[in-house]
């Protein structure tokens, strides 16, 4: 019996993350999500296909019997183009990952069924409609996935030399924080789930590299879980490094574990050194004054700090990329990465600035954290746009590389190098028209898999996508008609692509605010401090 053929394809995302620059080499592999999706599909019935596009061109004479693409928000019009492509040569098409998640309706236009969130759980009815000539509409599974029993990544689809972070392994899904500006929490939602510590360390064991991304929203997200998977990872010979939050990246005792168990880096969502800024975003975790001691104290472990900042809010005017920028080569972080404020689609930055008659452009390919797509408030987009480029200039000039260099300590001065190298040359290679174009609004309106917990959050939400009926309780999920209206059925959502990589998270590790689930009752977090799984009903497959 003939295996049929999966070809599974991310578009070109042209970022400076993911385009080769040195050797040929990405810095980091976008395929975390797929991998997942091609470990999941049967390999006695399927042959996978594996395309990213932004190291090799695809094979459109392929032939495929289904073509599943995931695509985030900068690159799903890419998307679409590649799946009317396919489908106009007769091969069906699946979307999936965070924009077609938020945006189904739309996806819709372009393939024939659209995956709103994990993947895991619906994947094999997929197939079997896929079989029966039936696939079509929207997936969508009826729980969150308990992330026991996952299935291992296809690592071996992954070309290895074309990427210096290829391996990408997650412990755990969601995120306690609650930024405005990131779809994290409106995916996978405020509760954290957590893999089996023995089911990570066989991922780890079995993965083929020695160097991991740990591939979580925060992976110090609460105190105690992150402890066990270190302490398992000690004496491994594993290097990693993981995308945290500032609270708990300044306790002694996690930055110990971190550095016994081989952690090389944290990136960490900083977002901006104005404490007022951080507020109106509900980024409360952060505290701008105790920056510049936290960098000092991961650098005596030896773990080099990735800051992450964006620029565009309500409170930054002008003087905000120098200030920064200067701030930054001050307090000797190893790498930086600036992100234009971007108000993704089904985002509450989206709704807010939809209301206000601030968003100016539409068009998804500007969606890129470089293009300017809104009307700030204290600056013109010019001004914003080329101020995030004289904070890049900054930083990496020559002087400033010389003066942070890691002379003494432990850091990885190899790593640091590469790091810099790459950052500096995608910095000065990325640079986009300072302001959009202006264009019409989709005709679709954008809605998150979950709703957020805040009342008032929610009802912009429902206001938006015209819903009258009654907001539905806390972490209750909207399933998506025709008209865009809720339902009484549920479900959440994943990461970007499907199971697993970063998401349009309005940035691109995306962090947030550390905030328990005020609606969950004393008594039911477990002994993580997170709230126990959604459980839903009702909502299979929606046609």
């Amino acid at each position: 019996m003939r295996h049929r053929v999966v070809h599974l394809i991310n578009p070109k995302t042209d970022s400076l993350t993911t385009r080769p620059q040195y050797l040929n080499r990405a810095l980091y592999s976008p395929l975390a999500g797929l991998l997942a999706v091609a470990g999941a599909i049967p390999r006695d019935r399927y042959e996978v296909v594996l395309t990213d596009e932004n190291i090799e061109p695809i094979d459109f004479n392929l032939k495929a019997d289904l073509v599943g693409i995931s695509a985030m928000t900068s690159y799903v019009n890419r998307g679409y183009e590649i799946a009317d492509t396919f489908r106009a040569r007769g091969v069906p098409v699946a979307m999936g990952g965070i924009h077609p998640s938020f945006m189904p309706q739309e996806a819709l236009k372009h393939c024939d069924a659209v995956v709103i969130g994990e993947a895991e759980l619906v994947l094999e009815k997929l197939l079997d409609d896929l079989g029966q000539g039936q696939m079509r509409g929207t997936y969508r599974a009826a729980r969150l996935h308990p992330l026991d029993g996952l299935p291992m990544p296809q690592y071996d689809l992954i070309k290895r030399n074309r990427y210096v972070n290829r391996t990408f392994v997650q412990t755990s899904r969601g995120c306690h924080q609650g930024c405005t500006f990131c779809a994290e929490p409106l995916m996978n939602g405020l509760k954290i789930r957590y893999r089996p510590v023995e089911e990570v360390i066989r991922e780890v064991e079995n993965c083929g590299s020695r160097t991991l991304s740990i591939n979580d929203a925060d992976f110090f997200g609460t105190p105690e879980r992150p402890k066990e998977i270190m302490r398992a990872l000690k004496g491994r010979g594993v290097s990693w490094q993981a995308g945290v939050t500032s609270k708990l990246a300044q306790d002694d005792r996690m930055l110990e574990l971190a550095a016994a168990s081989g952690c090389t880096m944290l990136s960490i969502g900083f977002e901006s050194i104005s404490r007022d800024t951080l507020k109106s975003v509900h980024k409360h975790v952060n505290r701008p004054e105790t920056f510049a001691a936290l960098v000092e104290k991961v650098h005596s472990y030896g773990i080099m700090v990735f800051g992450l900042f964006m620029f565009g809010f309500d409170g930054d005017d002008p003087s905000v990329f120098q200030q920064t920028a200067s701030f930054k080569i001050e307090a000797d972080y190893d790498v930086s990465a600036y992100s234009v404020l971007t108000p993704y689609p089904g985002t509450l930055t989206w709704y807010e600035m939809k209301k206000g008659d601030r968003i100016i452009s539409f068009d998804w390919d500007k969606y890129d954290q470089a293009n300017v797509v809104y009307r700030p408030a204290q600056m013109s987009g010019d001004e914003l746009r080329l101020g995030q480029i004289a904070a890049y200039e900054t930083f990496y000039a020559p002087l400033s590389l010389a003066r942070r260099f890691p002379l003494r300590g432990k850091r990885r001065r190899l790593q640091w190098a590469i790091y810099n190298l790459f950052m500096k040359k995608g910095a000065a290679t990325d640079r986009k028209n300072a302001v959009a174009e202006p264009t019409e609004a989709p005709d679709v309106v954008p809605v998150p898999p979950i709703l957020p917990l805040k009342r008032e959050w929610r009802q912009a939400i429902l206001d938006a996508t015209g819903d009258p009926g009654e907001i539905p309780r806390d972490g209750t999920p909207l399933v998506l008609a025709a008209t865009h209206q809720a339902s009484e059925t549920e479900r959440p959502g994943q990461q970007p692509a499907e199971p697993g990589a970063a998401p349009d998270r309005g940035r691109h590790p995306g962090f947030a605010r550390h905030q328990p689930p005020a609606a969950v009752p004393a008594g039911e977090l477990d002994r993580y401090g997170s709230a126990p799984t959604e459980t839903l009903a009702n909502a299979d497959h929606l046609p």
